[in-house]
């Protein structure tokens, strides 16, 4: 009890009990405020029954005794808020020096567990600054759970938990392990244990019960967690591998039963493991599908999803059954029924594990796909693969190494006349095909008969507009490209005068511009679309179709006339060109997919 007060309990003016919470307000201690946070007391003075606490929000705060008795909580010197005012650059200098010291004082003065979003509060703004937190918690808590100081959860709803002090690091590991409350805690509380098996390796009591705990959740948790439980008998399987001790029961659950029992689900189960997780998966298929196993892997090549296939590619290349491997990716290549992940491994891989089936009809397969998922309603399921084929500038060139001409000709008027990419990245990767083939210079230029001729139609509108950038390049752009090449002239030097080279490339860009719109203009057919009869599918039609049970509107238009985004298409396009000539009720096939002809009309009534 603070002198002061004690003369004052002494003296019968007050009584012990409030004697003693008097004290705690003495100048020097600390308390804590529900709106100002913690604070100091700074000074007092008994007989007129004042005190000045600074606050972390409100320096200098001058209160009543008997208000400041009701209003605060006692703050013991320790606690951590309490340091935030005393020894602020002591926890700052922890932050980075020993971020497990830190977050273990804070949860010693706060009872011991804390949720994350409370931690945040305790130290942003404060002791670290916002825009840095998120690194440093990442850090931190890596450094957590190696310390085995506290429990870190998977979830932000789950709190951090101090760890007994008097656990061993064996028996923390083996704690953690059964008060994970899920499959994919439990994956990562096993991984623990076995990365530091050393603190475990003789309790074979212990290594049993998390066997028989593994098999009795993994059963539970099949149905609705199957990659998890995969997961999760596969880190019991690692565990046996560096135990000396652990045999597992007649009756426990094989990763192979588990693989035959669930075949169907396995491909799109897969995708949320790691690499080397999954490869255990399936190097588990012999086991459990014995002669047939390659087959049954093959069947989920196409759906495990970038990491899972790599891992089967190189398991069959490994096990000398590459030859089923390449069988099954060049049928799946020529019937265009291969997907985006698929497609971009080979790409890849090109000139390693898949040389032996990269050609000419992997570019058709990837264009075959590109245009079928644009046409596709909901997400895109090939962007990754469209960036790639894309960014990728020596791609093309390898895609028409050792193409026919005509392979390479049909290539580039896929491309040329696809509703895939928009108008300069068409260019842009027309230019690497024409590197790569040179004799598919007519499919820009106009000089092929297949595209270029007095039977290409497209609309009034469209062909207005060809007009009017043709006008621009004459009118406009070849005047201004004349003046900069006589204002480029005069700083003299043409050999190192780079503004007059850039001058005179531009030049030669805009002649052949001009002389590719001269061209398409002098052999183009110009429509308005009236007058169509839609008895079949043709030029100027709205066709209607149900794919699979999806109504998909498309309408066919002149060669100029594409509109992706509005599903509008040219009558050349692969997708147009399958669907001209049906007649409602008619299958067709739409670039792979299997379409019903629902209904057509003209475009212009």
């Amino acid at each position: 009890m603070h002198p002061d007060v004690a003369k004052l309990v002494e003296a019968g003016s007050i009584s012990q009990e409030v004697g003693e919470r008097l004290s705690q307000l003495a100048p020097g201690k600390f308390c804590l405020h529900k709106n100002w946070g913690a604070g100091k007391v700074k000074t007092w003075d008994i007989k007129t029954g004042k005190l000045v606490i600074d606050f972390e929000q409100n320096e200098g705060q001058e209160m009543g005794l008997k208000f400041a008795l009701q209003k605060t909580e006692v703050l013991d010197e320790n606690h951590f808020r309490a340091q935030k005012l005393e020894s602020m650059d002591e926890l700052r200098g922890l932050v980075n020096e020993d971020p497990v010291k830190l977050v273990v004082k804070i949860l010693k003065s706060l009872g011991g567990s804390l949720k994350l979003d409370q931690l945040e509060r305790e130290l942003i703004g404060s002791v670290i600054p916002e825009a840095d937190y998120k690194k440093w918690w990442e850090g931190a808590k890596k450094a957590l759970r190696e310390s085995r100081a506290a429990v870190v959860p998977s979830k932000r709803t789950e709190p951090l938990v101090i760890r007994d002090e008097n656990l061993t690091p064996g028996e923390s590991l083996v704690s953690d392990f059964f008060e994970a409350k899920d499959l994919k805690t439990k994956a990562r509380a096993l991984e623990a244990i076995i990365k530091d098996f050393s603190h475990v390796k003789d309790d074979a009591e212990a290594q049993s019960k998390i066997a028989s705990d593994i098999d009795s959740t993994v059963r539970k948790g099949i149905k609705l967690h199957l990659g998890q439980a995969l997961d999760l008998l596969v880190g019991r399987d690692d565990l046996m591998e560096v135990s000396d001790n652990l045999v597992l029961e007649d009756s426990a659950l094989r990763l192979s039963d588990l693989i035959q029992t669930e075949s169907a689900k396995i491909g799109d189960e897969l995708g949320s493991l790691p690499a080397a997780r999954q490869r255990k998966v399936f190097e588990a298929y012999p086991a459990a599908f014995g002669d047939t196993w390659v087959k049954e892997i093959l069947a989920i090549f196409d759906v495990v999803g970038p990491r899972g296939l790599a891992e089967i590619a190189k398991l069959l290349i490994e096990e000398e059954k590459s030859d089923y491997l390449y069988v099954f990716l060049r049928t799946h290549i020529t019937g265009r029924t291969l997907g985006a992940d698929s497609l971009l491994w080979i790409c890849r891989e090109r000139k390693k594990l898949a040389e032996p089936i990269f050609d000419h009809e992997v570019g058709n397969a990837i264009l075959s796909l590109l245009e079928r998922d644009a046409m596709d309603d909901g997400p895109r399921k090939s962007s990754r693969l469209q960036t790639y084929f894309m960014e990728d500038k020596e791609l093309i060139a390898d895609i028409l190494d050792g193409a026919e001409p005509n392979e390479a000709k049909n290539f580039g008027r896929k491309l040329h006349q696809g509703q895939i990419f928009p108008e300069l990245d068409r260019k842009s990767l027309m230019a690497r095909v024409i590197k790569a083939a040179p004799d598919t210079q007519d499919l820009v230029t106009g000089a092929d008969s297949e595209t270029q001729s007095n039977d290409v139609i497209t609309s009034w509108e469209s062909i207005d507009k060809r007009r009017e950038e043709l006008k621009d390049i004459n009118d406009n752009q070849i005047p201004q490209n004349r003046e900069d090449i006589k204002i480029a002239k005069s700083y003299g030097d043409l050999r190192e005068n780079a503004e007059y080279h850039m001058a005179k490339d531009n030049q030669k860009v805009l002649m052949r511009r001009k002389a590719d719109h001269e061209k398409a203009l002098m052999n183009v057919q110009g429509t308005d679309f009236a007058d169509i009869e839609p008895d079949t599918v043709k030029i100027g039609t709205v066709v209607t179709l149900d794919a699979a049970g999806k109504k998909k509107v498309m309408t066919i238009l002149g060669a100029w006339d594409s509109d992706p985004d509005n599903d509008v298409i040219s009558y050349l396009s692969e997708m147009a060109q399958s669907l001209l000539g049906a007649s409602v009720g008619d299958t067709v096939d739409v670039v792979g997919h299997p379409m019903v002809v629902k209904g057509i009309q003209a475009y212009k009534a």
